[in-house]
């Protein structure tokens, strides 16, 4: 089946509301930086785009038989979708950059990475289209990054932390079957796909739990879960690994606070712990929502970068 571009287009600005969010808070700040000098990024992106810094990024031809689902922009990511996607093709992502956070047992990321110009410009001559989805996607109460780690472990949610005024939360608390931090590690590397897990903190039985997808390595976030009776803290990133004076800055604070918590805290890698939404809420409502020839998800080789 064939699905008319302009018509996804308004269906997921609408169902996430993205113009009540304004500008990004990151990207608004990071995509000028990482372009800066080195490509016009507003003469390549759309110009919504270029003031929301979510929605439509890259618009192609105007009929769609495929979406396909990822969660950063890597070369491997990108050339997977250009070589795989047809004219009129659409890939869905959270980030508009690759954000490279760094391996707890290996490299410590750089930061924030612009998508090679060649890669935007291949893109754009096949007739792609890319949209993605950053914070919005966050917040949303039934497609949020969060909600999706909850329902794949099975968490009965009985709150929600990291409160915005405006938007809502994007931490989420509530109760698992008890357990204990091996058998919960074990569960999260099955669901995550990852080979090993960042972990901090204490090995201890585990009935209540806390969420937070991507970059949850804030001590004060930790502090309001512990203090709300949270035994273990699951996260995209509980260090951050980038290797500027600010990464370093966080891992200490992080390494300061580990020290006397008693909650298991473990890191499930930012990028695989914002790719499960796509895998499963996001990819299931477009299965609702349209009828495209398929839905094609396209995982990272390494989760930890």
């Amino acid at each position: 089946m064939v699905e008319k571009l302009i018509d996804i287009i308004q269906r997921l600005d609408q169902t996430f509301d993205i113009r009540s969010y304004g500008e990004d808070p990151a990207f608004s700040r990071f995509i000028p930086q990482v372009y800066e000098g080195k490509m016009d990024w507003k003469a390549k992106f759309e110009p919504v785009f270029t003031k929301l810094f979510n929605g439509l990024m890259i618009k192609g031809e105007s009929e769609v038989e495929n979406v396909f689902l990822a969660v950063f922009p890597t070369d491997e990511v990108l050339e997977a979708f250009i070589q795989n996607g047809k004219p009129g093709d659409l890939l869905f992502m959270h980030h508009p950059l690759l954000m490279e956070c760094g391996d707890p047992k290996g490299n410590w990321g750089r930061g924030f990475v612009p998508i090679k110009e060649s890669l935007i410009d291949r893109i754009r001559k096949k007739g792609l289209s890319v949209y993605t989805c950053h914070v919005p996607l966050d917040y949303h109460v039934t497609l949020g990054t969060s909600q999706a780690m909850a329902e794949a472990m099975n968490v009965k949610i009985t709150n929600r932390f990291i409160h915005d005024e405006k938007h809502g939360y994007i931490g989420i608390i509530g109760e698992v079957n008890e357990t204990d931090t091996d058998e919960l590690i074990l569960q999260l590397k099955e669901i995550f796909d990852i080979p090993y897990v960042d972990f901090e903190g204490r090995e201890r039985k585990i009935r209540k739990v806390a969420i937070v997808a991507g970059c949850g390595d804030k001590a004060a976030w930790m502090q309001e879960a512990e203090d709300k009776g949270v035994e273990a803290y699951i996260s995209g990133e509980i260090h951050c690994h980038i290797d500027n004076d600010y990464g370093r800055m966080r891992y200490e604070e992080m390494i300061t606070y580990a020290v006397n918590t008693k909650m298991s805290l473990i890191g499930v890698s930012h990028s695989a712990s914002e790719y499960l939404v796509h895998r499963t809420l996001v990819r299931s409502w477009f299965e609702r929502e349209f009828e495209f020839n398929s839905i094609r998800l396209i995982p990272q080789k390494e989760w930890w970068l």
